[in-house]
């Protein structure tokens, strides 16, 4: 997943002490952390409603989370590089293996030992919530590995956009309510489409931009296989999609006013799908910076609108 605006090419990063931290900032992808920030957020908040709130629960999950991100972040960018997906030919951000302003070696250690710690914290979090809260963070972490490594990734093969609705939307948002609760209720579910969708959404504009190096590289993401067109009627369908389920609650009469906050941002959305429908290419990379904004101001106000 990539969120970045395109930085300046590795010839004006510098060198030593500076060029390092920035090329490790590239690797890790940090605009793309709110993908793991935001469901915790949220699964936090709708406990918060009716209990009590444990804050070291709150940040093991979210340190968790975080190291699952960055961890799939540079896993990815160590396979996509030896795939052949990402080329000088690529449009998006630049990554840090295929430009060489990292050695492969050292992004595959890092991603092992973001891994690791994640696994570390995860039986801490096991200790709390039993066996399901393990068997997730062990799903979650081979997932994040077989997004682009092993012998059939993911990614490849046109299920990165159910891995993500699935682990960085649904499971995290229920796993982190079931953490503070030991229990997982229809709010939580219902609370965890909307962020599941628009997380989704942020790959989605990713692999439209990336439909023709993706395809030549053979890499058949659902992009690839549905189209371009295809492909923008989904990211349509998950953006505007989120904010019906998020009006639900409210329509159902099961929460106050407070529950269509995240409504606010409707139209940042609206011009978001508008110009998703009439850009390509690396015209896309502002959609795609503004759809993980949305996805984050959106994640804040759904958490804001169950405090309220």
């Amino acid at each position: 997943m990539t969120s970045e605006t395109r930085p300046a090419a590795p010839s004006a990063l510098g060198a030593g002490r500076e060029f390092n931290w920035r090329a490790w900032l590239l690797a890790i992808r940090v605009p793309t952390l709110s993908a793991a920030v935001v469901p915790v957020l949220v699964g936090t908040a709708i406990a918060a409603r009716g209990y009590r709130v444990s804050p070291l629960i709150f940040a093991v999950t979210l340190c968790a989370a975080l190291l699952i991100q960055i961890g799939t972040n540079l896993t990815n960018d160590l396979f996509d590089f030896h795939k052949g997906a990402d080329t000088g030919a690529r449009l998006g951000p630049v990554r840090v293996v295929q430009a060489g302003l990292i050695p492969q070696t050292q992004v595959a250690a890092a991603g092992t030992i973001s891994f690791g710690l994640a696994a570390l914290l995860g039986l801490y979090l096991a200790s709390v919530g039993g066996w399901p809260i393990l068997a997730i963070g062990l799903a979650a972490i081979a997932s994040g590995i077989a997004y682009t490594a092993g012998p059939w990734p993911l990614g490849y093969h046109g299920l990165g956009d159910l891995f993500v609705f699935i682990f960085f939307g649904v499971v995290a948002v229920a796993g982190t309510f079931y953490l503070q609760t030991g229990s997982v209720n229809t709010a939580a579910l219902l609370a965890s489409m909307p962020v599941a969708m628009l997380v989704t959404a942020i790959l989605v504009v990713n692999n439209l931009r990336d439909i023709d190096t993706d395809r030549k590289a053979g890499k058949h993401t659902l992009a690839v296989r549905l189209g371009a067109s295809a492909t923008r009627v989904e990211y349509s369908v998950l953006v505007l999609g989120a904010y019906a389920i998020a009006a639900a609650p409210w329509i159902r009469g099961a929460s106050s006013a407070w529950a269509i906050l995240p409504w606010l941002t409707l139209p940042l959305a609206l011009n978001l799908v508008r110009t998703a429908w009439k850009s390509g290419g690396a015209a896309l990379n502002p959609v795609l910076r503004r759809t993980a904004g949305l996805h984050l101001i959106f994640g804040v106000l759904l958490a804001a609108s169950f405090l309220l």
